[in-house]
Order: structure tokens, then sequence, then C-alpha cells
């Protein structure tokens, strides 16, 4: 634990609060995961790292940490993408649900506690229904399930529309044609069966889950009717966390006692999405930086700030994850020991990322004069510091550089070298400056290092090595 109170900002009251657990030692925490229609793009990934330390922060001080992440296995959207290229649905979401959780490994982020599919969760969805009739909260409608939002509204007051500050008039749900609702804010908790589509057996008859009950139903069944934090992308505030908050509340559960949100990745100030083709898949950047700092990259603004993606961007990223890693390994990558009280202050500060990154590279020019005073004992000592803070980020040089070389900290070094080299190569090949490519490509061959362009980006060997 530290010395400074937590703080969160939370959407639903728009303020920044203190955070306790409802538990004391214990943190609870729900995050939309995907919706695996497709390949994962950086987009999808910056939610799974911000959340990511945010979970590493706790651990770090010693709670005991419940993290779930759904798989929303069953949407229009899957139905349809499978429709058109002739494959079961099943088969479709199975695909691309490895792809992501491929890309969440890649980049280091945690494996959840639980990560529940909808598709499994049935039975607690028609719990919630039955409560919420019970309570004259939904109604059945030619074999749908809707929640009522008049009835809500009148029993609730102002309750509706607090997560995304917009007036329930000027709602729209986007539900496309349904039949037999009694209001048109209504949501669909349960969509009747259609033909050809995949359906399960309830009270009202076969069909299949609506969005928005999925994620209260495995929210509340894996972390209780009240838990800690729910968190999601910002784009997820109206419909999906609105009703989710709606239904929740009004089935009788406390629900999330705080709602985080964390913006977009953009390119040229537009989000990034499938539909305005500006996605940058995972493996393509993966061809131009390591995974370690593309994680240090999506990770390094302050998780309710734009990202605003660049080619320039991501190189300065890497190049900054790559003055912490050098230090690291010159000082010799002593075991981690503990942050420093200004980069507590920071995390303990609604999670500001950016405050805690400049701490780490203040502690490594600190720690560069050490070495460059022959300080070295001095310099492996905040070298430890450096390892243990860059770990709650999730870029512990360390951990990172055992998975990839030897540990040996001369062939790690060299390691660290080339691969910059191979950065300015690429980036250099990009910008069409064939002179400075060749330049640093003839430097490392005279230097009796082989270069190998693959499809998995440049691969360097020293000459006569295997």
């Amino acid at each position: 634990m530290v010395d400074f109170p937590q703080k969160i900002y939370d959407t639903a009251t728009r303020s920044l609060r203190d955070f306790e657990p409802i538990r004391p030692g214990h943190v609870s925490m729900y995050v939309c995961g995907a919706t695996p229609q497709s390949s994962p793009h950086i987009g999808h990934l910056r939610s799974g790292v911000a959340f990511d330390i945010v979970r590493r922060w706790f651990l770090a001080q010693g709670y005991d940490v419940a993290f779930v992440r759904n798989v929303t296995d069953i949407d229009d959207k899957i139905l349809d993408k499978a429709k058109a290229n002739n494959r079961p649905w099943w088969e479709w979401v199975s695909t691309y649900e490895r792809e992501f959780t491929r890309a969440y490994d890649t980049l280091g982020v945690l494996p959840p506690s639980v990560e529940p599919r909808a598709t499994g969760h049935i039975t607690q969805m028609v719990d919630y229904m039955q409560r919420l009739i019970a309570r004259n909260f939904a109604y059945e409608a030619q074999g749908s399930v809707y929640f009522d939002v008049e009835a809500w509204v009148r029993a609730a007051g102002s309750d509706y529309g607090s997560i995304s500050g917009n007036k329930v008039e000027e709602m729209e749900q986007g539900e496309g044609e349904t039949h037999g609702k009694r209001g048109s804010h209504d949501f669909a908790l349960w969509k009747a069966a259609k033909p050809g589509e995949p359906s399960w057996p309830t009270p009202w008859g076969m069909g299949r889950p609506g969005w928005h009950l999925e994620c209260s139903a495995m929210a509340t069944w894996y972390l209780g009717g009240r838990f800690d934090i729910h968190g999601g992308g910002l784009d997820l505030q109206f419909p999906h966390h609105e009703n989710e908050q709606a239904q929740s509340h009004a089935a009788g559960d406390g629900f999330a006692n705080f709602w985080m949100h964390n913006h977009w990745v953009t390119m040229a100030g537009e989000k990034m999405s499938k539909s305005l083709g500006n996605v940058l898949a995972i493996d393509n950047m993966l061809e131009v930086v390591r995974p370690v700092e593309l994680r240090y990259y999506l990770g390094s603004a302050h998780y309710r700030s734009v990202l605003e993606y660049s080619p320039e961007a991501l190189q300065e990223a890497a190049a900054g994850y790559r003055r912490i890693e050098d230090f690291v390994v010159r000082a010799g990558a002593p075991e981690p020991t503990s942050w420093t009280q200004d980069f507590a202050a920071a995390l303990a500060d609604d999670f500001a990322v950016p405050r805690a990154l400049a701490e780490i590279h203040r502690t490594v020019r600190e720690g560069n004069k050490a070495l460059t005073g022959g300080e070295d004992e001095r310099a492996r000592d905040i070298a430890a510091q450096v390892r243990a803070m860059a770990g709650v980020l999730g870029v512990d040089p360390g951990k990172w550089g055992s998975q990839a070389s030897t540990s040996d900290a001369a062939d790690t070094a060299l390691d660290v070298l080339v691969r910059a080299e191979l950065q300015r190569r690429t980036a250099a090949r990009a910008a069409k400056d064939w002179a400075t490519a060749d330049e640093v490509r003839d430097r490392l061959t005279a230097a009796g290092i082989d270069v190998t362009d693959t499809p998995n980006g440049p691969q360097w060997a020293l000459k006569n090595h295997n």
C-alpha cells in the first residue's frame, strides 16, 4: 500500500473520487472485452493495456484482484460476417477470439481471472430477466423481452443518463427494426429467434441475448451484485454501459461503484475503426516495433486522453523505452526493489501514467550519471527502482529481455544497440531515405552483423553464428 489516497475519475459522477475497495484488501474489476468479429487493431489493445496497468498497480500494492474480462461471442455483426463468408458463426468467433488472446499475450497483458463468454451464461440472463419482469421494469413482446426505460426513469429520476450525460428524449438505442416495443427508448434484453440464427430456450420462447444483458449477468455472477470498478472504452458509455447500469439497478443490484472509460486511438483526429478504413493491425505494428515498445506506446498517454497515432509518435515512444532498457542493461539488470514516492503519487492520482513515465526517465538520468561517475553500486540500486516502476506499467526490461535474448548482459546490450540501428533503418525506409537505410546496413555488415529482412521485420545474427 502507499501513503497517498487512490483517486479515480468516476464517469457516472463526473468527479475524482477517493477509492476504497468494497472489501478490504480485495479489488473487483469487470472490463468489457472483445466482440471478435475480425482481427484486433491497436485501438482495441489500448483498452487492454490501460486496464492492465490499473490492475498491476493494485497488485503491486498487495491487493487481491478479481479481474473479469468478457467475450461477446454472439452479436449481429458476428452473425452477418460469418454468413457473408459462408462460415459457421461459432467457428468465425472462435477464430478471432484466438487472435485477440494472442495479441493480449504478445503485449504482456495479464490473463484475466476469468474470461466468460456470453453464450455460456444464458441461465444467468434468464434469471436476470425474470427479476426485472417481477419488478415491472421489463416485459415480453412477441417472443422478445424489453427493458422499460420509461418505467425505470419514473422510478429512478435522473439515474438513467448519468454515465453518458445524455437526456432520455435524445437517446436512440440503434437496435434497428423491433416489434412490440412499448416505447421507442426501450432496449432488447432478449431477441426472439429468427430463421437460421442460433437460439436458446427461455420461458418466452427461443431466441438469443441482447448485448447489454450479457454483461450485467456475467459481472454480477462472478463479482456479486456490487463490485468496485467497471471499465471499458469511451464509445461504450451509451448505449451499452448506460443500459447495463439501468437494468442492474432496476434488478436491485448496486453494480459498479466506479465507472472508468479509456479514450480512443485516433488518426488524423478520427476514432480508429474498421468503418473508417484507418485500422492498424497488431501484426503490422510489430513489423515496425517490438511488442514491448508497442505496449509502451499504447500505455504512454493518460487513459482518459486521446492517443493520436502517427509513425513518428510510435518511433518516439520506442526510443523512450530503449533509453530505459539501455540503462537497466548497462547497470546489470538487478532484481527490482520499490518505486519512488513521486511515481506512487502519479499513479495514485487517477493512474497518471505520463507523470509516472516522467519519474522513470528522471530516475534513469540519475542512474546514467552514476554510471558515468563510476558509482556502479548506486547505479544498480537505481536500476532496481527503475525495474520496479517499469514493471508496474508492464514494461520491465528485465522481464521482456529474458523472453527474447540470453541472460548474459553483454549479449543483451548488443541486442539493444543493434535493434536501435534496425529501427533507424526501418524508419528511413518508410521515409524512402534509401541512403540512410543503406548506410545503417553497411555499418552493421562491417561490424560482422548479418541482417535479413523477413515478413516479421528485420532479423540479425553475428556472422558465423547460428
